[in-house]
């Protein structure tokens, strides 16, 4: 008995292969059609995908091409090649736009665009350029049963672009330690607490930012000393009123005493 059943899978299988092989070299479009239906449903997306990219030209116009091209399109998807699904369901949505694929085609393209997004480390160009495909089907698919799942992807990603930004701002900070500039941290830091309102990084900017202050000041020549010690005074009110509960707050409290005693200096001058 199991003889027979390893002989029929046996069969099938070879059946299949030589009815792919058939039709790969068979200049009938309408089998390699019907053969790539075959494979498509039988979860062999490669060898669907070929067959499909042979006849896709002939089709252009004809009733069976928005078929096709969706399954075109997804075959990339399934297969794990997103450049090519997002390029491809992009095509299709603007082929097809009364389609009831569409919708589903344009949340594809953003999910594939997506799946390119590398770690936050790298540079973020997929990243943006998966945002604004997802970004573009919330606006188009508000009502979309792909929302939520949409939503989870665009906060991601969102979170990556704020991870990158403020590991910057850090690392400037890091790097001023050795320069002696603190320029660059605090821009990079009012950047992003300006671009990312709600993040969860936002105390720690808030705090790095007046770290920068303070070393900057406390370093500073002569000349600009006294603009610079009043500068710690306002980051250290601005930390205060947002954070004064925080595990810093007693290191933000010494820079902020240290920086009065130094200013205090310039106000006997007087």
């Amino acid at each position: 008995m199991k003889k027979l059943f390893y002989l029929f899978i046996t069969f099938t299988v070879l059946s299949s292969c030589s009815q792919y092989q058939k039709a790969l070299k068979k200049p009938d479009v309408s089998e390699k059609f019907r053969v790539g239906m075959e494979l498509y449903d039988d979860g062999k997306f490669d060898k669907a995908n070929k067959l499909f990219a042979q006849i896709v030209p002939n089709y252009r116009g004809k009733p069976q091409a928005e078929k096709l091209m969706f399954l075109y399109a997804n075959t990339y998807f399934e297969m794990k090649e997103y450049y090519l699904a997002s390029y491809q369901f992009e095509r299709f949505v603007s082929s097809y736009p009364q389609s009831e694929k569409v919708e589903e085609a344009a949340f594809l393209s953003g999910k594939s665009a997506y799946m390119l997004s590398p770690v936050f480390s790298k540079d973020q160009i997929e990243t943006k350029d998966a945002l604004e495909k997802l970004q573009t089907f919330i606006n188009l698919f508000p009502e979309s049963e792909f929302l939520p799942q949409a939503n989870e992807l665009v906060k991601e990603l969102d979170y990556k672009l704020e991870t990158k930004a403020f590991e910057i701002a850090k690392q400037y900070n890091k790097i001023a330690g050795y320069t002696g500039d603190y320029t660059a941290p605090i821009k990079a830091l009012d950047n992003f607490i300006l671009d990312f309102p709600g993040s969860t990084y936002r105390e720690e900017a808030f705090f790095l930012k007046l770290d920068s202050a303070y070393k900057m000041a406390m370093n500073s020549v002569e000349v600009k000393r006294e603009e610079r010690l009043k500068k710690v005074e306002l980051h250290y009110n601005n930390y205060k009123k947002s954070y004064s509960d925080s595990k810093r707050m007693e290191d933000a409290d010494e820079m902020v005493e240290n920086a009065i005693k130094e200013l205090e200096k310039y106000r006997t001058k007087s």
